[in-house]
């Protein structure tokens, strides 16, 4: 039952108005500017937080559009450095058309991450869907092994994560661990939380006792706590590792980490394609769509 109704929320959304889903998605996207994306970091920066900043895109259908892309990413940059914001960048490679050319992805991601190296500025290739995962790791391995300011996402569901990681540490990586968001089948994702929660502290675990630098991306506070445990038992400085959270969500247990002297950094994703972006989150979470559902018809 529950199957068939997230489904019918999938099929409703597309017919929900563009304002009410920019009204209810306001607190999590900065806006659909570049100016919008650096007043809510000047904003982070203000108070004790670092942030990294996405420009939202879909996934490319042709390689021309690719370079729009590459373009937006390049006046970020500059952004950075004009604004002295203290934030990086991420960037998903299916938008720099992983899913057309390889070769063509891999140029397109050199691009933006020569430039940021230039400028000292930190690069982090963004994970998608497990159609993806492979590709997504053979391209950051190929652009790490030029340009170290680069890092990779891994997703605790995903049941091949410890492997990935493993191998992925031996040349200390930089990760964002997440729980990850994608709807996917169970041979390749972990279902029960519990599940993906120990999986979770396992990575940390793994992640620094290999050497390699932790964005704890999480706003489950029961993970919040197993990272603390694990830096702590590991006895790790306040430079070694740091905390991530999505902008707009559980904006108290933010500033509870920052208050205690740890790095927290803030995704901000802004741009004009925000409200296909909005639309494919939804799409990937009907809870989440659900609140949109009622705000339309005013339902607390």
């Amino acid at each position: 039952m529950m199957y068939l109704f997230n489904k019918l929320i999938i099929w409703f959304m597309p017919l929900v108005p563009k304002f009410i889903v920019r009204m209810v998605s306001k607190p999590y996207v900065a806006g659909s500017k570049l100016e919008d994306g650096i007043r809510v970091v000047k904003d982070l920066n203000g108070r004790g937080m670092c942030a990294t900043m996405d420009v939202l895109g879909e996934s490319a259908i042709r390689l021309e559009e690719c370079q729009e892309a590459i373009d937006e990413y390049l006046q970020v940059l500059d952004a950075i450095v004009a604004e002295k914001l203290d934030a990086n960048i991420s960037v998903k490679l299916t938008q720099l058309g992983l899913c057309l050319d390889k070769e063509a992805c891999y140029q397109n991601i050199r691009q933006i991450v020569a430039k940021a190296d230039s400028l000292n500025i930190f690069v982090r290739i963004d994970m998608e869907d497990s159609a993806v995962t492979s590709d997504t790791i053979e391209v950051f391995l190929r652009i790490n092994q030029e340009f170290k300011r680069t890092g990779i996402v891994l997703q605790a569901y995903m049941r091949r994560a410890l492997d990935d990681l493993v191998r992925l540490s031996a040349l200390k990586t930089n990760y964002r661990l997440c729980k990850g968001i994608y709807v996917e089948p169970r041979q390749v994702a972990y279902k029960d939380p519990q599940t993906v929660n120990d999986n979770f502290g396992l990575l940390i675990d793994t992640a620094f006792a290999m050497g390699s630098y932790v964005g704890i991306a999480t706003h489950d506070e029961k993970v919040v706590w197993k990272g603390l445990e694990l830096i702590h038992r590991h006895g790790l400085q306040k430079d070694q590792y740091e905390f991530q959270m999505l902008l707009g969500v559980d904006e108290e247990l933010r500033q509870i980490i920052v208050a205690a002297g740890h790095k927290l950094r803030v995704y901000v994703p802004f741009g004009k394609n925000w409200y296909a972006y909005c639309l494919r989150r939804l799409k990937e979470n009907p809870k989440m769509a659900l609140y949109i559902i009622k705000a339309m018809f005013g339902i607390r």
